[in-house]
């Protein structure tokens, strides 16, 4: 699986959404992506990339491609 397809099926795991609705999606954008939501899609990601997000980055995550930019900090590369 590349690193897109596990950053696309964190969403849909983590939020419970279908596939065409992760690309351009943002914070809110959905009734999943709530604040609890939030934290599930975060572990979510952590746990399909086998990293820790800061504190920071966790705030500032807010769309679909605002994550790409904060993993590249932690080398992954979508």
């Amino acid at each position: 699986m590349t690193n897109l397809e596990l950053y696309i099926n964190a969403f849909v795991e983590g939020l419970g959404i279908d596939e065409d609705q992760v690309e351009g999606l943002a914070f809110q954008g959905v009734p999943e992506w709530d604040s609890v939501g939030h934290m599930t899609l975060v572990a979510a990601i952590e746990d399909a990339f086998d990293i820790v997000l800061d504190t920071d980055d966790i705030i500032t995550f807010d769309s679909f491609e605002k994550g790409k930019e904060i993993l590249k900090k932690y080398e992954v590369e979508i």
